[in-house]
């Protein structure tokens, strides 16, 4: 029978902690699933990580997701983000209007593979290849907990207020799209109590502060011209380099030393621009990324940027001898464009959220650092909703190049740790939820 459904400000019910909850024949057996089933698991990331989810480009994945989900009973669909978000069968009173958990993990991964075939399985054990780790294991987690669900013989017949979600845009320029529709206007907002967000593999970390960000393109334009008979005019891609190196003298003077608040980085990540080695440029472009615990210290960093635009524009054009054809015009200008902005934020001290996090990982054995990250779960942060971004388990490395890799050697403890997580968060929305486990 499904449990009611308690409204958000009710409290958490009486619990019997991690220990006592993993003690419940029902839940014994459903943790013991995850490492019956460590092949499935292992088959379903090849095959997810083999269909390719750049940023902006997530469909088919988000397709192939959707297809699973229903396959082990969830009613899964795309929003209008393109996200998939999912609920177990039941009432509306349920799964459509009560506060609900939510569990994400993002589709999009910085790097696609070059073909299919690119995404293997090494002798090691590991499997190599773009996004295999970041995203790859948040959601073969995801896919994993879903399935587990499915088969519990204490879980499947309940209506559960839980809600699983792929999201797109957490990468670079998708400026966590997909989840600022989540909690905007799709539908969790103003339901989803908790976020629990599975974001690469790994139990050592549990992401608790939202690290602050801002993005800039910064374009210089110019008349171009041949590097020989129109030398003189200005020249953008000189202009972006002097921006370059005055930006970041400046900013050696504002950033403190190792170990000291706040603490503070700054990227020059892209610069293009030319088309041949002996033609002057019309056109100069550079993205820049901002990212600092102190939001007014990114303030200080994009006027230090802009200060040392002006600079760059200054001496470019102060050296400026002739125009092409000889106008007297070959001078540069330039333009910024903020292409990202994700907001910091904080899960208060005492949170009921951590406090079972950590009595989980007290009851697992693992010993997790608190840290400061940019996540997905920047958004729910920002807006006050309690949050943790956490890996879903095994090993991996090389996040954001050609050789990526992640080893599944410890992924069913990550995947438990999510599942008791999960149950106890459940227990605070359903005074009688906990009781129905045995």
């Amino acid at each position: 029978m499904p449990g009611t459904v308690l409204g958000r400000g009710a409290g958490p019910a009486p619990s019997k902690g991690a220990a006592g909850l993993a003690a419940l024949p029902g839940v014994c057996e459903l943790l013991d699933w995850f490492g019956r089933e460590r092949q499935w698991i292992n088959e379903r990331h090849v095959e997810l990580c083999r269909i390719a989810a750049p940023t902006f480009q997530e469909q088919r994945r988000a397709e192939w997701m959707a297809a699973e989900l229903r396959r082990w009973g969830w009613e899964a669909k795309l929003d209008r983000a393109g996200n998939v978000v999912a609920h177990r069968p039941g009432p509306k009173a349920v799964v459509e209007k009560g506060p609900v958990v939510a569990v994400t993990a993002h589709l999009d991964t910085v790097l696609a593979p070059r073909s299919p075939e690119a995404i293997e399985a090494a002798r090691d054990g590991r499997l190599r290849g773009p996004g295999v780790s970041d995203n790859g294991a948040g959601l073969a987690g995801l896919l994993a907990v879903a399935r587990a669900v499915e088969e519990s013989s204490v879980l499947r017949e309940m209506a559960l207020p839980l809600v699983l979600a792929a999201n797109v845009g957490e990468e670079g320029e998708g400026n966590l799209s997909g989840m600022r529709y989540l909690c905007r206007a799709g539908g969790l907002a103003g339901r989803a109590s908790a976020f629990v967000v599975l974001d690469g593999p790994s139990t050592d970390h549990i992401t608790t502060a939202a690290l602050a960000s801002r993005r800039f393109e910064i374009t210089i334009g110019g008349p171009g011209g041949h590097s020989w008979s129109d030398f003189g005019t200005g020249n953008p891609v000189h202009a972006m380099g002097r921006a370059v190196a005055f930006f970041c003298e400046a900013m050696a003077g504002l950033a403190g030393g190792e170990g000291e608040a706040p603490r503070t980085a700054w990227n020059f990540g892209v610069i293009e621009g030319g088309t041949s080695i002996n033609s002057i440029p019309v056109l100069a472009r550079a993205k820049l990324d901002l990212r600092s615990e102190s939001a007014a210290r990114i303030d200080e960093m994009a006027a230090l940027m802009t200060q040392s635009l002006e600079r760059a524009l200054e001496a470019e054009n102060g050296a400026v001898t002739v125009g092409r054809n000889g106008s007297g015009a070959g001078r540069v200008t330039a333009k910024v464009r903020e292409i990202g902005s994700r907001p910091g934020g904080r899960l208060p001290a005492g949170a009921a959220l951590l406090e079972h996090l950590q009595g989980v990982d007290r009851h697992l054995n693992i010993r997790a650092q608190l840290d400061c990250a940019s996540t997905d779960a920047n958004i729910p942060l920002s807006l006050g909703i309690p949050a943790v971004s956490i890996g879903a388990g095994g090993h991996g490395g090389g996040a954001h190049t050609q050789e990526e890799w992640f080893h599944a050697e410890g992924r069913e403890t990550g995947l438990r740790r999510v599942m008791l997580l999960l149950l106890l968060l459940l227990g605070d929305l359903d005074s009688g939820f906990t009781a129905r486990l045995g």
